[in-house]
């Protein structure tokens, strides 16, 4: 995932509240979100281009909901955009959250990031973000090492090594976090803001919010070790080229009474619309 934007208990009726860009190339091996029959009660897409995948492992996945033995379960990644770092040796970093999701006797959010954040250098630069709906987690494994929870409110990540959050006070809309914040990042929460306090089953609207094609100005990109071009293309919330592009648009609502509903978009070179899915189910049983 490039762009995770997540409304936490942010609403009276919904717990959680999730619209996410997947980049990826084109070429990459990858299904659309369905029901795993090999781990009963995942909704995930497939990633099956994932270099340092254990043989006999499933396939790894970039966002998962889960309910298994009594235990609710979601997760999301992005990558951290440090190519001067990238070790080819690095375990897939799908498998942070398969790990998490496989299985029902899995350590808790809080547990399980301070567990990986022992172990920093098994994997290239990640956000992680994990949660059992009831404490939501984030972690990176660049620059500060400590897992955080997040507090009820509006948070937003991208390829840098920081979440950006936002309370629930009416009308105080300023994000923090330890650097500056990407334009992506600070207008896709702001979108994902007002779709939450106006019309928050509105799933059309959030799409709208992930859809944006404008690029940052370049006195307000980025500087992460790729060249001037990619940057300004990424600088984006949606990516429509011909190689790397946004493939897939992700909202999950999950509701105060555990239902919930998911909806995939998947897009081809140039942002070329493939198709759609959406599934409902139930958490908190």
């Amino acid at each position: 995932m490039c762009l995770v934007l997540i409304g936490w208990r942010a609403h009276p009726e919904y717990r959680l509240i999730v619209a996410a860009n997947r980049d990826e190339f084109y070429t990459r091996a990858t299904e659309s979100m369905r029901w795993w029959p090999e781990v009963p009660g995942l909704l995930a897409g497939r990633d099956l281009g994932a270099v340092g995948r254990v043989e006999g492992d499933p396939p790894g996945t970039w966002l998962g909901v889960r309910q298994a033995n009594g235990r609710n379960r979601f997760t999301t990644v992005t990558n951290v955009r440090d190519p001067g770092n990238e070790r080819q040796d690095a375990r897939s970093r799908g498998a942070l959250l398969m790990d998490f999701l496989r299985s029902g006797e899995a350590p808790g959010p809080e547990k399980y990031v301070l567990d990986i954040a022992a172990a920093p250098d098994v994997y290239n630069g990640y956000n992680l973000v994990v949660s059992d709906l009831d404490t939501l987690w984030w972690h990176t494994n660049r620059g500060d090492p400590r897992p955080r929870e997040l507090s009820p409110g509006f948070h937003g990540l991208s390829n840098g090594n920081y979440v950006a959050s936002a309370g629930l006070t009416p009308g105080d809309t300023d994000l923090t976090a330890p650097q500056p914040i990407w334009p992506k990042v600070r207008g896709g929460v702001a979108g994902l803001r007002a779709v939450v306090e106006s019309e928050p089953g509105a799933v059309e609207r959030y799409f709208e919010v992930l859809a944006d094609r404008t690029q940052a100005p370049d006195d307000q990109l980025p500087h992460t070790g790729v060249p001037l071009p990619i940057e300004r293309a990424a600088s984006a919330r949606f990516i429509p080229h011909a190689t790397y592009g946004t493939r897939v648009s992700t909202v999950l609502l999950v509701r105060e009474d555990g239902s919930f509903e998911m909806t995939e978009r998947t897009f081809g070179r140039f942002g070329r619309r493939k198709g759609e899915v959406a599934f409902r189910g139930g958490l908190d049983d």
